[in-house]
């Protein structure tokens, strides 16, 4: 089960993952957690579009019909509302009733009731810090890591309210936009005398200091960039299929960083690290 904040999260981070996994037999599931209401058209060929920007909603539910069925995944909305990504200084106050304001332990009860009907053994989702810091994003991983325990808890979430219980055996943090793997491309594209999209993208961390992540997972999926692409494409007010997303040749990307990587935060299972399988010491037993 792959826990995302809108829809488009899930053809940005961790679908060729997912593809390769739907490929060898694996049941996936992407649960959305908000509709993506409040998100902004970013591809500049549809901005302007009138009937687009008043039917926000309806238009990216059926970006993410078709990221679904490209990706050959399953997929389930949790029904929160957007929050919107404030901007300014000091930040205006957040919606109300929108995700981010939701008390954490009830907002849980609907992905802990999701859990207990799908019985995945590994959650992938964000790490605290939201992968960036949106407001959704931070409330995902808060309510990922309370269902991730509730799901086995009878106490705080009652058989007869959330069903049967059950306990999936790892979570982890997509972390596929580290360092490691953006100063290979950077330097793989120099190396071949191209413009490197990630020049100024580096130059921001260092100014930022942002702390590197632990990377403990490298998962092989190099083969199925291409799908992961075209589920990117699907979301087309999120996504320019002529913008920086896809600036980097499919060969330089494959030769050169051909892994999706993730932090293992919990796991019930014994495992050597660093994997290259989400299911590392779960296929064994």
């Amino acid at each position: 089960m792959a826990v995302h904040a809108h829809p488009d999260d899930e053809s940005s981070k961790g679908a060729a993952t997912m593809a390769r996994y739907v490929d060898e037999g694996v049941d996936v599931l992407v649960a959305t957690c908000t509709g993506g209401e409040r998100g902004s058209i970013l591809n500049p060929k549809l901005q302007g579009d009138t009937y687009v920007e008043e039917h926000i909603h309806e238009v990216r539910k059926k970006e993410m019909d078709e990221a679904r069925e490209i990706l050959g995944v399953k997929q389930a909305w949790l029904g929160f509302v957007d929050s919107g990504l404030p901007e300014g200084d000091p930040l205006p106050p957040l919606p109300d009733g929108c995700f981010a304001l939701q008390d954490v332990d009830e907002a849980a009860g609907a992905l802990v009731k999701l859990i207990r009907e799908f019985r995945p053994q590994v959650i992938t989702t964000y790490d605290e810090n939201g992968g960036y810091p949106h407001p959704d994003h931070i409330m995902t991983h808060k309510v990922t890591m309370v269902a991730f325990d509730g799901a086995s808890d009878t106490g705080k979430y009652p058989e007869e309210d959330f069903g049967p219980v059950w306990q999936p055996q790892k979570v982890y943090y997509n972390q596929g936009f580290n360092r490691k793997r953006t100063e290979a491309m950077h330097q793989a594209m120099l190396d071949r005398g191209l413009d490197s999209p990630y020049t100024e993208w580096l130059e921001r961390w260092d100014k930022m200091g942002i702390k590197e992540r632990e990377l403990t997972t490298y998962v092989p999926c190099g083969e199925y960039f291409e799908i992961r692409d075209k589920a990117l494409i699907a979301h087309a007010t999120q996504i320019d299929p002529d913008g920086g997303w896809f600036r980097v040749p499919m060969e330089i990307q494959k030769d050169t960083w051909p892994t999706e990587e993730y932090e293992l935060a919990k796991s019930l299972v014994d495992t050597s690290l660093p994997e290259d399988d989400l299911f590392a010491g779960i296929r064994e037993n």
